[in-house]
């Protein structure tokens, strides 16, 4: 394996203009990515706060015992108690089987930065994986992505479940998932490790048995071993820790959601849209019925809290209560989250993926209005997999890995398609349908003088002959495809391995397809690698 870095262009204006540069970061950020020395400045800076180390390590102690950490783990957990370590952050929803390959980049730049940090700072760095358990939309994590007839397709995993249940309550039938995961790797197709990988994934369903635990499973089976700690944040067990914090959330809410608002505004009047859809009245936290399973957005109205549809209604002591007796009934939004977040860890960094990026920037003033810098914005690494079948076949067609990896294969297809057509048939084809038109016309312009009765059935007789030429050329560009099928699928395979269904390869495809061709030791493999936060995309080439 090697790396190959390149420069691609954002598909995010503002996560583009970040990276590169290109804005007053201070505007939008505490640290300016482009200065020397954010990381010591912000070390600095976490070190003059207090957190609730004892609490938030036997938090995770206790939650990721179910899962057998390793001793690199049960030391990170002991070192997060000493009040000069700080931790590399950065979180995802719990999809099955771990979701598109986006997470584990994740993962690799959360435990690659804190390693890299480590070595620089002389401290203690610990890499944080934040799972958003809380999360309620199951579509966003309930599918993976199979290849159907050499195309890819969503393969969903069957529960119809039209409830707003937290990701952390949903449960998983073991059998109905097991049938689930034999189908997708059946359509990977069986390989040497296929067994063992179902073997491990039925042994893992028998002991965990929602999505947010077999997620949090397989993260640690994977990355246990580079000691990354793990948090669920729908789990009941971290509200506790929580419930002081949240009494500052909901007694700040109107704060909260002018601070956005205002930030929104001027970064509108800078060019950027808004990322972070809300209305003035937003109190950017969830009510959850636990017994319902049934998680509610609450607005601000006049002096009370309610839900979006009026079916609940509290005081501002209301909420504080529940903060302080069942912290387990709130939740956090995309606004409320990142300061729970920054309340509850000494954050060195967070790896952010593009989007988030954008809606950070839109949260720099309610950090403000907490006392709170929001810590150094790190884009996570972003990363294709070249297989080293695909680069033969990009050699054999002369596709440039820049160009597909931008804007797919279609263009480069169709000149090939083009390269390939007889000209001599084409012009053919092409003289014939005008020159029948231009008579047809003279025909009909004649008949209609004798009978203008008979127009209609003029105008069918023109598509009908037109028609029968169109289909007489598609049978020979049917024909043409055929005897060029061997370089057509080249072009197919390419754009299906590397920019699937015209998105980037990381969004589609999920690490199993890996994992069943290539062993368990993959994730290893690529783990091994060096890796440098520079913003330009990494081509890992097997």
């Amino acid at each position: 394996m090697e790396i190959k870095n390149l420069e691609l262009p954002s598909l995010n204006k503002f996560a583009s203009d970040y990276m590169k540069g290109n804005l007053q970061a201070e505007n939008y950020f505490h640290y300016d990515l482009s200065k020397p020395g954010i990381f010591h400045e912000r070390y600095n800076e976490v070190m003059t706060r207090s957190f609730l180390r004892n609490e938030l390590a036997d938090y995770i102690q206790q939650y990721m015992a179910r899962f057998g950490p390793a001793a690199v783990v049960e030391k990170n957990i002991e070192d997060l108690r000493k009040e000069d370590s700080v931790v590399v952050i950065g979180g995802q929803q719990a999809g099955l089987l771990s979701g598109p390959l986006y997470t584990i980049h994740k993962v690799i730049s959360i435990i690659k930065l804190a390693e890299e940090q480590e070595q620089a700072l002389g401290k203690r760095v610990i890499p944080v994986f934040w799972i958003a358990g809380e999360d309620h939309d199951l579509a966003e994590v309930n599918h993976v992505y199979i290849l159907k007839d050499g195309n890819p397709e969503k393969k969903s995993y069957p529960l119809y479940h039209p409830f707003k249940t937290m990701i952390t309550d949903m449960e998983l039938d073991a059998d109905t998932a097991m049938s689930w995961i034999s189908e997708i790797l059946e359509s990977y197709g069986e390989s040497e490790f296929t067994n063992d990988l179902l073997n491990k994934m039925r042994a893992i369903l028998e002991k965990e048995g929602t999505f947010a635990d077999f997620f949090a499973a397989l993260m640690n089976e994977w990355f246990c071993k580079y000691g990354l700690l793990l948090i669920d944040a729908g789990d009941p067990a971290l509200r506790k820790i929580e419930s002081r914090y949240f009494r500052d959330l909901i007694q700040m809410s109107g704060k909260i959601t002018d601070s956005v608002l205002t930030q929104q505004a001027f970064m509108q009047d800078n060019g950027y849209k808004r990322t972070i859809e809300m209305e003035q009245n937003a109190a950017n936290l969830f009510y959850y019925d636990r017994k319902k399973k049934e998680r509610t957005l609450l607005e601000r109205s006049n002096s009370l809290f309610v839900g979006k549809n009026g079916e609940l209604s509290f005081t501002e002591a209301d909420l504080i209560e529940m903060a302080e007796k069942r912290p387990e009934s709130l939740s956090n939004n995309v606004v409320t989250r990142p300061l729970m977040q920054e309340m509850l860890f000494p954050v060195l960094a967070f790896i952010s993926g593009p989007g988030e990026i954008a809606y950070w920037a839109e949260l720099k003033q309610a950090f403000e209005q907490f006392g709170m810098k929001m810590p150094p914005i790190i884009p996570r690494l972003n990363i294709t997999i070249l297989e080293r079948g695909i680069a033969t076949d990009m050699a054999e067609t002369g596709l440039e890995l820049t160009n597909v990896l931008v804007s797919g294969t279609k263009s480069e297809q169709d000149l090939y398609v083009e390269s390939v057509k007889d000209d001599t048939v084409e012009s053919l084809f092409n003289e014939t349908k005008l020159l029948l038109a231009e008579k047809h016309q003279l025909i009909s312009k004649k008949v209609m003088e004798l009978d203008k009765g008979l127009g209609p059935i003029l105008a069918k007789n023109r598509e009908l002959l037109l028609g029968q030429l169109d289909f007489m050329h598609g049978k020979v560009v049917k024909s043409t495809m055929q005897k060029h099928d061997v370089m057509l699928r080249k072009f197919q395979r390419v754009e299906t391995s590397l920019f699937p269904v015209g998105s980037p390869q990381e969004r589609i495809w999920n690490i199993f397809y890996y994992l069943n061709k290539y062993g368990p030791e993959f994730i290893e493999d690529i783990m091994d690698l060096d890796y440098n936060f520079d913003n330009t995309h990494k081509v890992i080439c097997l």
